[in-house]
Protein backbone atom coordinates (compact mmCIF):
# COMPACT_ATOMS: atom_id res chain seq x y z
CA UNK A 1 0.00 0.00 0.00
CA UNK A 2 2.81 2.41 0.95
CA UNK A 3 4.68 1.53 -2.25
CA UNK A 4 1.62 2.36 -4.33
CA UNK A 5 1.26 5.72 -2.59
CA UNK A 6 4.92 6.59 -3.25
CA UNK A 7 4.64 5.55 -6.91
CA UNK A 8 1.47 7.60 -7.22
CA UNK A 9 3.20 10.67 -5.78
CA UNK A 10 6.12 10.24 -8.20
CA UNK A 11 3.72 9.85 -11.14
CA UNK A 12 1.92 13.03 -10.09
CA UNK A 13 5.14 15.02 -9.93
CA UNK A 14 6.63 13.76 -13.21
CA UNK A 15 4.55 16.05 -15.52
CA UNK A 16 5.65 19.07 -13.45
CA UNK A 17 9.31 18.11 -13.81
CA UNK A 18 8.91 17.60 -17.55
CA UNK A 19 7.21 21.00 -17.90
CA UNK A 20 10.16 22.84 -16.33
CA UNK A 21 12.36 22.95 -19.43
CA UNK A 22 15.53 25.02 -19.39
CA UNK A 23 16.45 26.41 -22.80
CA UNK A 24 20.00 27.45 -23.71
CA UNK A 25 20.79 30.48 -25.87
CA UNK A 26 23.88 31.97 -27.49
CA UNK A 27 24.18 35.77 -27.76
CA UNK A 28 24.25 36.93 -31.40
CA UNK A 29 27.37 39.17 -31.55
CA UNK A 30 26.24 40.78 -34.82
CA UNK A 31 23.05 42.18 -33.27
CA UNK A 32 24.08 42.70 -29.62
CA UNK A 33 25.90 45.79 -28.37
CA UNK A 34 26.67 47.48 -25.06
CA UNK A 35 25.97 51.21 -25.50
CA UNK A 36 26.79 53.95 -23.00
CA UNK A 37 26.46 57.68 -22.42
CA UNK A 38 28.34 60.02 -20.09
CA UNK A 39 28.25 63.75 -19.37
CA UNK A 40 31.10 65.71 -20.97
CA UNK A 41 32.17 68.89 -19.14
CA UNK A 42 28.56 69.81 -18.42
CA UNK A 43 28.13 70.89 -22.05
CA UNK A 44 27.04 67.75 -23.84
CA UNK A 45 26.64 63.98 -23.62
CA UNK A 46 29.12 61.62 -25.25
CA UNK A 47 27.67 58.38 -26.62
CA UNK A 48 29.56 55.22 -27.46
CA UNK A 49 29.38 51.48 -27.74
CA UNK A 50 31.44 48.32 -27.64
CA UNK A 51 31.41 46.44 -30.93
CA UNK A 52 32.48 42.98 -29.73
CA UNK A 53 30.64 40.86 -27.18
CA UNK A 54 29.82 37.21 -26.58
CA UNK A 55 27.78 35.26 -24.12
CA UNK A 56 25.40 32.50 -23.14
CA UNK A 57 22.00 32.52 -21.49
CA UNK A 58 19.47 30.07 -20.12
CA UNK A 59 15.73 30.51 -19.79
CA UNK A 60 13.13 28.51 -17.88
CA UNK A 61 9.89 30.14 -19.01
CA UNK A 62 7.54 28.07 -16.87
CA UNK A 63 9.68 28.49 -13.75
CA UNK A 64 10.38 32.15 -14.59
CA UNK A 65 14.10 31.73 -14.05
CA UNK A 66 17.17 32.29 -16.13
CA UNK A 67 20.80 33.26 -16.30
CA UNK A 68 23.09 35.26 -18.53
CA UNK A 69 26.87 35.51 -18.77
CA UNK A 70 28.23 38.20 -21.12
CA UNK A 71 31.81 39.23 -21.96
CA UNK A 72 32.56 42.54 -23.70
CA UNK A 73 35.92 43.32 -25.30
CA UNK A 74 37.01 46.69 -23.92
CA UNK A 75 39.27 47.50 -26.90
CA UNK A 76 36.22 47.40 -29.19
CA UNK A 77 35.02 50.75 -27.80
CA UNK A 78 33.97 53.37 -30.32
CA UNK A 79 32.67 56.90 -29.78
CA UNK A 80 33.00 58.11 -33.36
CA UNK A 81 36.50 59.52 -32.81
CA UNK A 82 39.13 57.02 -33.88
CA UNK A 83 41.13 59.22 -36.27
CA UNK A 84 43.64 61.26 -34.28
CA UNK A 85 44.59 63.60 -37.14
CA UNK A 86 47.22 66.04 -35.82
CA UNK A 87 46.44 65.23 -32.16
CA UNK A 88 48.64 62.89 -30.08
CA UNK A 89 45.74 60.39 -29.90
CA UNK A 90 42.05 60.06 -30.68
CA UNK A 91 39.37 59.92 -27.99
CA UNK A 92 38.86 56.19 -28.61
CA UNK A 93 42.61 55.58 -28.18
CA UNK A 94 42.52 57.53 -24.92
CA UNK A 95 39.55 55.48 -23.69
CA UNK A 96 41.52 52.27 -24.33
CA UNK A 97 44.45 53.61 -22.27
CA UNK A 98 45.18 53.16 -18.56
CA UNK A 99 43.30 56.42 -17.83
CA UNK A 100 40.02 54.66 -18.62
CA UNK A 101 39.44 51.03 -19.69
CA UNK A 102 43.10 49.93 -19.67
CA UNK A 103 42.38 47.43 -22.46
CA UNK A 104 45.93 46.07 -22.51
CA UNK A 105 45.67 44.83 -18.91
CA UNK A 106 41.90 44.26 -18.78
CA UNK A 107 40.81 43.13 -22.25
CA UNK A 108 37.33 42.07 -21.09
CA UNK A 109 34.48 43.39 -19.01
CA UNK A 110 31.86 40.94 -17.82
CA UNK A 111 28.31 40.74 -16.54
CA UNK A 112 27.02 37.63 -14.77
CA UNK A 113 23.44 37.44 -13.58
CA UNK A 114 22.36 36.34 -10.12
CA UNK A 115 18.57 36.51 -10.62
CA UNK A 116 15.90 37.10 -13.27
CA UNK A 117 12.68 38.95 -12.37
CA UNK A 118 9.51 38.63 -14.43
CA UNK A 119 6.40 40.75 -14.80
CA UNK A 120 3.76 38.36 -16.06
CA UNK A 121 5.37 36.50 -18.96
CA UNK A 122 7.97 39.18 -19.70
CA UNK A 123 11.46 39.49 -18.27
CA UNK A 124 11.54 42.81 -16.40
CA UNK A 125 14.80 42.90 -14.43
CA UNK A 126 18.16 41.16 -14.30
CA UNK A 127 20.22 41.33 -11.12
CA UNK A 128 23.88 40.53 -11.39
CA UNK A 129 27.51 41.45 -11.01
CA UNK A 130 29.58 43.55 -13.39
CA UNK A 131 33.36 43.26 -13.51
CA UNK A 132 35.35 46.21 -14.83
CA UNK A 133 39.09 46.85 -14.36
CA UNK A 134 39.25 43.75 -12.15
CA UNK A 135 36.63 45.12 -9.72
CA UNK A 136 33.24 43.42 -9.31
CA UNK A 137 30.13 45.33 -8.18
CA UNK A 138 26.38 44.63 -8.22
CA UNK A 139 24.36 45.92 -11.17
CA UNK A 140 20.62 45.72 -11.82
CA UNK A 141 19.46 45.96 -15.42
CA UNK A 142 15.89 47.06 -16.14
CA UNK A 143 14.56 45.24 -19.18
CA UNK A 144 12.68 47.78 -21.30
CA UNK A 145 11.83 45.46 -24.17
CA UNK A 146 11.52 41.67 -24.30
CA UNK A 147 10.37 39.24 -26.97
CA UNK A 148 10.82 35.55 -27.74
CA UNK A 149 9.73 33.82 -30.92
CA UNK A 150 10.89 32.59 -34.32
CA UNK A 151 13.23 34.81 -36.34
CA UNK A 152 11.13 36.21 -39.20
CA UNK A 153 13.62 35.04 -41.86
CA UNK A 154 15.53 32.02 -40.52
CA UNK A 155 12.57 30.78 -38.41
CA UNK A 156 15.08 29.83 -35.69
CA UNK A 157 13.83 30.41 -32.12
CA UNK A 158 15.31 33.48 -30.47
CA UNK A 159 14.83 36.02 -27.67
CA UNK A 160 15.84 39.66 -27.64
CA UNK A 161 15.34 43.02 -26.05
CA UNK A 162 16.96 46.02 -24.47
CA UNK A 163 18.15 46.48 -20.89
CA UNK A 164 19.30 49.63 -19.07
CA UNK A 165 21.47 50.19 -16.03
CA UNK A 166 23.80 52.70 -14.40
CA UNK A 167 27.23 52.55 -12.78
CA UNK A 168 29.65 55.00 -11.19
CA UNK A 169 32.96 54.47 -12.92
CA UNK A 170 34.96 55.78 -9.95
CA UNK A 171 33.76 52.77 -7.92
CA UNK A 172 35.76 50.58 -10.31
CA UNK A 173 38.88 52.77 -10.07
CA UNK A 174 38.24 54.75 -13.28
CA UNK A 175 38.66 58.24 -11.81
CA UNK A 176 40.27 60.16 -14.68
CA UNK A 177 38.55 63.50 -15.31
CA UNK A 178 35.90 63.18 -12.56
CA UNK A 179 33.82 65.30 -12.06
CA UNK A 180 34.34 67.30 -15.29
CA UNK A 181 33.82 64.09 -17.24
CA UNK A 182 30.82 62.44 -15.62
CA UNK A 183 31.21 59.76 -12.99
CA UNK A 184 27.78 58.28 -13.66
CA UNK A 185 27.65 56.15 -16.82
CA UNK A 186 24.32 55.14 -18.35
CA UNK A 187 24.34 51.69 -19.92
CA UNK A 188 21.99 50.26 -22.53
CA UNK A 189 22.35 46.76 -23.95
CA UNK A 190 20.48 45.77 -27.07
CA UNK A 191 20.65 42.01 -27.46
CA UNK A 192 19.45 39.09 -29.52
CA UNK A 193 20.16 35.45 -28.70
CA UNK A 194 19.46 32.25 -30.64
CA UNK A 195 18.31 29.06 -28.96
CA UNK A 196 21.01 26.36 -29.13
Amino acid sequence: MMRRAVLGAIAAVMPLVAAAQVESYTIDPIHSFLNFSVDHLGFTTIYGRFDKSSGKATLDRSGKKGSVDIAVESASITTGDNDKGSRPRSRDEHLRSADFFNSAEFPRMAFKSTAFRFSGESLSEIEGQVTLLGVTKPLTLKVERWKCGPHPFSKKEMCGGTANGRIKRSEFGMKYGVPAIGDEVNLMMGFEAYRD
